[in-house]
């Protein structure tokens, strides 16, 4: 997987990629299909932005995520990936099949 991290008006730092890499490895952990991932870090004013997209089978998840502090940015955008990427999971796996073998024993 291909995860690339870019700034908008802030310098990603070494610091930054760290923890952005450590708060993928949650994501990766729940759905191991992923392609690509994008991240753009930036500030604006006061607002410390996150943002992603995940390129996955059969379609893109993004999300945003805005804190006073980019860390807590990175937070909010990990958690919300997470619930998105169970949810594709979710989505994406046959439940009929289970359905099916119960209703023959």
């Amino acid at each position: 997987m291909q995860i690339s991290i870019t700034g908008h008006h802030v310098e990603v730092t070494d610091a930054m990629r760290a923890y952005v890499h450590k708060k993928m490895d949650r994501i990766t952990r729940h759905f191991d299909h992923l392609i690509d991932a994008h991240y753009v870090l930036s500030v604006e004013k006061l607002r410390q932005k996150a943002e992603a997209t995940l390129k996955v089978r059969g379609g893109d998840i993004h999300a945003d995520a805005v804190a006073e502090d980019m860390y807590a940015a990175i937070d909010a955008l990990a958690d919300k990936l997470d619930r998105l990427v169970k949810k594709r999971k979710e989505k994406t796996t046959d439940h009929h099949a289970e359905e099916g073998r119960r209703a023959r024993h």
